[in-house]
């Protein structure tokens, strides 16, 4: 997942000191046609990216042309600020973007209006301990993954639907996940799944279903808990967001009473649905959370069975924490 600079180069044709004489070309309106989208939508990397791209100009130049008009920032910072790794929030740097609208030739604020909250482009992350109770387990596979601490990816939205079969037990989980890169470079996404007691970790299957491939899958047999690279087809930069579906194949486990996702940081939207065989029913389902692993059911609301057998709750906006889905059977 190494970073990439980046780094815009000169205007070969040395034409760069007089941005409005360039000739538009099919290059250059496509350029531009990307600029004004990602001034539109943002994030504020993509958006300073874009208008580096569209007015040819290297960080050096750019460090020169914010000097002349009396602010100072290094080219590191600015490439910081382009890949999503740091962002603006002093009030000098907040001053130096204002600046960097007038280099670009850009709207006022064009660029200063994306740099909303920071939870937006960066979730601060829990530990895994704190929602899930096989976090010990969990560590020493991503340890064995070398995956970072960040993973460069945060949740737009996430749609999962888990189905419990006849003998009461979990079959499988279906996942089609929207996320969204908040630094450059990233190249997969891990995928965990923790199986039922009982289950056995070497029966259970993963697969690639949508824009993505299975990479390594590590397994831990004590804790029953799975992870499975799900590999993108080239790198992301920050901003960018990808689509992807898998699934989890178990079957394994006992009896299943509960389903929970943990979350370890806020924000993104989720969407949980449990189908249940038509011949094994329960009586009650409910939606909870729990403020950590291992805490106490809270919040408990019912949930309606529909005639389809499934059972389901929707968060707009996730907390940190666990959230899940229980039910009783007769």
């Amino acid at each position: 997942m190494a970073a990439q600079e980046g780094l815009q180069q000169e205007n070969p044709k040395g034409n760069a000191e007089r941005l409005g004489s360039r000739r538009p070309t099919r290059h250059t309106s496509r350029l531009e046609a990307e600029l004004a989208e990602a001034l539109r939508t943002g994030p504020f990397p993509v958006a300073l990216r874009a208008a580096l791209a569209a007015r040819g100009l290297a960080l050096n130049r750019v460090q020169h042309r914010l000097a002349q008009r009396g602010v100072r920032v290094g080219v590191t910072s600015l490439s910081y600020w382009q890949r999503g790794v740091r962002r603006p929030d002093r009030p000098e740097s907040l001053r130096a973007v204002t600046a960097l609208e007038e280099v670009l030739e850009l709207p006022a604020h064009a660029l200063t209006r994306l740099l909303g909250p920071r939870t937006a482009e960066q979730p601060v992350a829990r530990p895994y301990r704190t929602v899930l109770e096989s976090a010990s387990a969990l560590e020493g596979l991503l340890a064995g993954l070398e995956a970072p601490a960040d993973g460069g990816l945060h949740t737009v939205v996430h749609y999962e639907q888990v189905r419990i079969g006849a003998h009461r037990e979990l079959l499988n989980r279906d996942s089609h996940h929207v996320v969204r890169a908040h630094r450059d470079g990233v190249d997969r996404y891990l995928a965990i799944h923790q199986g039922d007691p009982d289950c056995d970790v070497e029966r259970i299957r993963v697969a690639a279903v949508e824009n993505c491939r299975v990479g390594r899958v590590r397994r831990h047999a004590d804790s029953g808990v799975i992870v499975a690279e799900l590999l993108f087809d080239g790198r992301l930069r920050s901003g960018d967001t990808a689509v992807l579906g898998y699934r989890f194949e178990d079957g394994t486990g006992s009896l299943s009473d509960e389903y929970v996702r943990g979350f370890t940081y806020g924000g993104g939207g989720y969407v949980l649905q449990i189908a249940f065989d038509r011949g094994a029913l329960p009586v009650r389902c409910r939606r909870f959370t729990r403020a950590s692993a291992g805490a106490p059911r809270t919040g408990l609301v019912e949930l309606t069975l529909n005639g389809h057998g499934t059972a389901h709750l929707v968060e707009r906006e996730v907390r940190a924490g666990v959230l899940g889905i229980t039910w009783d059977w007769d």
